[in-house]
């Protein structure tokens, strides 16, 4: 695991995207899976697979906006790393 944690800007903007009605069911995963990793360091959660991929798939959207992006890549830089 990571041990990284989402920082206030990530968290704000994973906030937004929640919120937003007019986001797609990717980046609310991502959003979720970043805003959900915004507690205390030492927590143990981390970005599981499906958000991942769906945080993948935001970052490789060129129609997300920026909010959702930042969310996207605060989770997937919590993801466990493939070996």
């Amino acid at each position: 695991m990571s041990g990284k944690r989402t920082g206030k800007k990530a968290a704000s903007d994973a906030s937004d995207v929640l919120r937003d009605g007019r986001t797609s069911a990717d980046s609310k995963s991502a959003a979720g899976s970043a805003l959900s990793q915004a507690g205390k360091a030492g927590d143990s959660k981390h970005t599981s697979s499906n958000a991942a991929e769906a945080a993948s798939d935001v970052l490789q959207n060129t129609s997300t906006g920026p909010k959702s992006k930042s969310a996207a890549g605060s989770a997937l830089s919590q993801a466990d790393k493939k070996t």
